[in-house]
Parts: C-alpha cells; structure tokens; sequence
C-alpha cells in the first residue's frame, strides 16, 4: 500500500470514528503529506520509519523556520497515524511514541473591553449597502458576543436552530459535539427581525426560480452559507467604522471578549468552559490569566503606593 493510501486510509478511519472536523483532516493531509515527501527523499516510508527519522524530520521542520505550533501539530498527526498504524496491523511498533513535542508559549489572547465592543455593535447596525445588509450584519455581531461561537459555527448556522423566538440556541461544534448556549435579548430581538428578513428574501428567490436556503445567513456561493472568509473581512470593516484598529479585531476576539467579561462578571469557569464547547477546562483556564493581568495593571495604576514619586 503506498503511503498516499495509508493516508486516505487513516483519514478515513478519522471522519468515520471521531468525526473530526474537514478542516482537521484537511490540515493532517498536509502534514502527512508533507513527512511522506520527506520520507520518500530519503528512500524510505511510513513502514519502515524509525524513531530517528522522526526526530530527524522534526528538526527538519525547526530549520525551515516553521511555527511551535506548526511543529507540534505534525508530530501529533504522525503519532496519530502510527497509532492506527499499530492497531491496523501494519507496524508491530510505534517509533514516535516516546518523542515529545516541542513546548508551546502559552501567549494570552487578543479581547476587547466592553466599550469596544459597543462601538462595533453599532457599527453593525450602520454598515451595509442595503437594510438586508446591515440586520444581517446587526445579527451576526449581536450572536456572536451573546453567545462566544466559533466564526465556523455562527455562518454555518441553520435557520431552524433560530426559529420559534428560542431563549436558547442550540450548536453544533467540533467533532458534532452539541451545546445549549442562552440568548442576551439584544441577540434574540435581533435575530428575530433579521429571520423575517431574511425569510421574505429567500421566498423572493424562490419566486424567481432560485433554491430555497436551509441556512440562517445564506450565500450564493458553493457553501451555501456565508464564509468564514467573508465575515472575517466584515468584522475587520466594521472595526473601521467603530474607529477601532482592525489589527486588534477578529471573529474570534469576539469569542475571548464572550468569556472574558462573563469571567470579570463573576461567571464559573466550568460554565464558561461549557458556553464555548471547550472539551477541556486547562483550554478555557486561560481567560484566568488575563484578568490576572489586569488587575495587576489596576493595582500599578491606582494604588497609591504604586505610585512613582517625584
């Protein structure tokens, strides 16, 4: 079996059992892919890949320039595949078992203060070509803060999930893992006035012949629903028109803004851990260490004792 069909094999195996998420499989192709070459160069394979070629590959990486996180997520798709490699029967060994990846710096998210985040919620509401445009764009920002999704999981978002007025919103996550996240009413009275909307645009087209969409906010493209390319660029206009330096905002800022301020509003950890559909707590403890951060820059600014004296 060549090494390309070990790795549609494995992948497969993947999607089957985990449900891993197509970006996920579509970023283990590329590393394998990529270790594979490497091997080749070196007349070599999956099979027959010892632990030295592995590290010798790793460092390989390291002198390319490539990312820790880059690093580390390649040699996790190499272990993965040694894994099912030894529960298939195809190695009696797994050469990577041992290897530790390299550490990765624990770097404190971007987020935005509530101010912030106003401004931009205004901005929504006065940006866009057309009324369609600017509910629409009113809709995502106002689902966004109000509930901390994922981009992926806010533009791919039935219009089911969204009717019936719901106080809750229910979500579909990496690996299919499902949550029930609360609705603000900012996010509810928007996202009622934007489902009517958007209702009588999409029957519009089907009156003129166009399929009807089963999506919340729909597109014309091969999706079928708005991009997370697109709504990156939106989110990245609107903190132009709030006066707010779009290198500071993303979709996912709006996310660490989410946990953020419910954490600093008293919120539990393990709660915020379920809002954001963190499988693990360690991954959501981060939010701690901001406000770690900010407080301590509250007491270096306001203390008196702090103070430099002239």
């Amino acid at each position: 079996m060549s090494m390309e069909r070990q790795i549609a094999t494995f992948l497969d195996a993947q999607a089957a059992e985990l449900d891993a998420a197509t970006n996920t499989q579509l970023a283990y192709a590329r590393d394998l892919r990529d270790f594979a070459g490497w091997l080749k160069d070196r007349d070599a394979d999956f099979l027959a890949a010892s632990r030295a070629h592995v590290e010798d590959y790793l460092v390989h990486c390291d002198a390319q320039g490539l990312a820790v996180s880059t690093r580390a997520r390649r040699l996790s798709a190499i272990k993965q595949l040694y894994r099912f490699a030894v529960e298939e029967g195809w190695r009696d060994d797994h050469p990577a078992i041992q290897i530790k990846g390299p550490g990765r710096a624990r770097r404190l998210p971007k987020t935005l203060e509530v101010a912030q985040v106003e401004r931009l919620l205004d901005a929504a509401r006065q940006t866009g070509r057309t009324k369609l445009d600017r509910l629409r764009n009113t809709c995502l920002t106002e689902l966004l803060y109000a509930t901390g999704m994922r981009v992926s999981e806010l533009v791919s978002l039935p219009a089911a999930a969204a009717r019936g007025d719901p106080r809750m919103l229910l979500i579909t996550g990496k690996g299919g893992r499902e949550r029930m996240v609360p609705l603000s009413g900012p996010a509810r009275d928007a996202l009622a006035v934007w489902l009517a909307e958007r209702d009588r645009a999409d029957q519009d087209a089907q009156s003129k012949g166009a399929p009807g969409s089963k999506f919340l906010f729909p597109s014309r493209g091969k999706s079928g629903h708005l991009t997370r390319h697109r709504f990156y660029v939106l989110i990245k206009e609107l903190a132009v028109a709030a006066g707010i330096d779009p290198a500071q905002v993303t979709p996912h800022t709006l996310r660490h803004a989410f946990a953020t301020h419910l954490l600093a509003g008293g919120a539990d950890l393990m709660a915020i851990q379920a809002l954001l559909g963190h499988a693990d707590v360690a991954t959501t403890e981060i939010y701690t260490h901001i406000l770690d951060a900010r407080l301590q820059e509250l007491v270096l600014d306001h203390h008196p004792l702090a103070q430099t004296k002239p």
